[in-house]
Parts: C-alpha cells; sequence; structure tokens
C-alpha cells in the first residue's frame, strides 16, 4: 500500500502528531508548523540527496550550483560527459563522483526508472535503490520523503533528528539507535511528518548547551 501526504493534509497530520505527544506540541507551540520539505522527483533530487550525505547542507547546495553553473540542466548523459578533473572542481568528492556515475548509468540503462516509482511500494524501491553502490538507508528514507511524500519513514542514520529527539525527549547521549526507533513507532503511519517536526525543532532551536554537545 501506498501511503503518501501533501499540502492540503500536512498541517492537518502535524495537529494530529501534536495530539499524541505532548513533545511534538511544544515544537509547534513555540516555532510553528515545519515546512514541508520536498523536492521534484528527477536525477537532480538523487544527486543532491547523495551530496548530503555525511556534510552540512550548504556544502551540499554548493556542489549541486556548481554542477548546474557547469552542466546547465543536471541530467545523466550531462553528469556521464565530465571528467573526474571537472567533477572535482565542482567540489564532488572522488566517492561522490563514483556514486552519481552509478546513478547515471543505472537509469539511462533503464535500471531504475524513477518516473515508474511513483506507482511502486516503498518497498519496492528500497530494493531496486539499494543494489546502486552508494545509495544506502539514509538516502533511499530521503528521497521517499522529499520526492515521493511517503508517509511513514523515520531516518534513524539523521544526525539531526537523532539529536532532536534525545534533547526534545530529554535522553542521554548514549540512547541507542533502536531505541529511537522504537520512540518513533508510536508515530505511524506519519513517520516522516513527525521527521520533520524534528528537523524544524533542531533547525529552529538556539544551538546551545546540550543540542550543541550532542
Amino acid at each position: 500500500m501506498i501511503h503518501t501526504f501533501d499540502k492540503v493534509n500536512y498541517e492537518a497530520i502535524c495537529d494530529k502528531l501534536a495530539a499524541m505527544d505532548a513533545n511534538l506540541a511544544h515544537i509547534i507551540q513555540t516555532y510553528g508548523y515545519p515546512p514541508m520539505w520536498s523536492r521534484p522527483n528527477t536525477f537532480e533530487s538523487l544527486v543532491h540527496i547523495i551530496l548530503e550525505q555525511q556534510v552540512s547542507l550548504a556544502s551540499a547546495l554548493s556542489a549541486l550550483n556548481k554542477l548546474r553553473e557547469r552542466v546547465q540542466l543536471i541530467t545523466p548523459t550531462r553528469v556521464l560527459l565530465l571528467t573526474d578533473a571537472e567533477l572535482k572542481e565542482c567540489y564532488f568528492s572522488r566517492q561522490k563522483s563514483a556514486y552519481t556515475r552509478y546513478l547515471a548509468e543505472a537509469i539511462i540503462s533503464g535500471q531504475i526508472e524513477l518516473a515508474a516509482f511513483e506507482q511502486m511500494t516503498d518497498d519496492e524501491i528500497r530494493k531496486q535503490l539499494i543494489a546502486l553502490k552508494g545509495i544506502g538507508n539514509w538516502t533511499v528514507d530521503v528521497y521517499l520523503m522529499f520526492a515521493l511524500q511517503r508517509a511513514d519513514h523515520f531516518p534513524v542514520g539523521d544526525l539531526a533528528i537523532v539529536n532532536a529527539i534525545k534533547i526534545l525527549k530529554g535522553l542521554p547521549k548514549e540512547t541507542p539507535k533502536e531505541d529511537l526507533v522504537v520512540i518513533a513507532q508510536q508515530w505511524s503511519p506519519y513517520r516522516t511528518v513527525a521527521s520533520m517536526m524534528l528537523w524544524h525543532y533542531y533547525l529552529s532551536k538556539p544551538k546551545t548547551g546540550a543540542l550543541k554537545k550532542l
């Protein structure tokens, strides 16, 4: 079953989560509703998520913009025409250059078809993307959440979300990720929206005290 959300029901889902969890209610009361972060279902969006792996959002966006300056339209064919040196000039590491090429080749060969993903289940999409070198569960989670608006994902590999939930719920910083997954289960079937609330909290809260230490 495909379970999605959209701009029409987004804030209503936030309210439903807030009614279930006082900590999530605190986020809305203090910082307002979170943005509904979304991206188009394109090759460029997946490249952007690959660039965001283990680096700051600003660094990833800088690299994406540099690539856009060079090729104008970010497509698999245009990216494959670039040399290693040209990708390096766009701030791509050697690894991320390779991952981007693997993705481009998979799309051109028909191994994966992004438009077809819109009618596929989350598990089917994950299976296809995980088969590509350089794409792990965090990348798939963010793609499903942002590009396809799939409603029930909790990216436990995301440092900002992990830190936010620990601070919000007063958990020890040593709390294992497995415990966070159990906590997030209460937000199903809207864990994606709950995650966006946590990102909003992390980005809005002043980086002082315990949040800064984590």
